[in-house]
């Protein structure tokens, strides 16, 4: 029970952490706002969000596998692989931005070049895209863990 307990509030904690700096990322990722401290720091938050979804990632599978419902109930509801969709989706979305920022910053170093508004814009684009797609992520949790779309 503990342990069911314990895994369920690293997952929370790890999306949560995931959610927040995501929306540091749409917060800074303005056109109007970019300057060379925002260009590090976009690049800095990027990466704790990469570490906190690789967090998530890790611990949605100790609980799969080391939880109380265990690997053989997940693994037979569709809602699993629908949550597991999305969050790949979320994961590929992220990679231009991730690498924009890396970009940016090297050119910022490099030449003191900020990046172009039109950049600036359709990079925000992705990580809103990604906000809007994780809300439905634990939709299908909660669903899935009251035992909907089982085989």
């Amino acid at each position: 029970m503990t342990s069911e307990a314990l895994l369920a509030y690293a997952h929370l904690l790890a999306i949560l952490t995931m959610v927040v700096f995501l929306t540091s990322e749409a917060v800074l990722c303005r056109p109007e706002w970019m300057n060379a401290s925002v260009v590090d720091r976009l690049a800095r938050v990027d990466l704790i969000y990469g570490i906190a979804a690789g967090a998530v990632f890790a611990t949605g599978l100790a609980r799969v596998f080391l939880g109380a419902k265990g690997g053989a109930w997940y693994g037979s509801n569709w809602l699993l692989y629908v949550k597991f969709g999305l969050f790949v989706a979320v994961a590929l979305l992220s990679i231009l931005p991730t690498i924009r920022f890396i970009r940016w910053k090297r050119t910022l170093r490099a030449t003191g070049a900020l990046p172009g508004p039109d950049e600036v814009r359709a990079t925000r684009r992705l990580v809103m895209v990604q906000a809007h797609l994780i809300p439905l992520i634990p939709l299908a949790a909660v669903f899935l863990a009251r035992g909907f779309g089982a085989a």
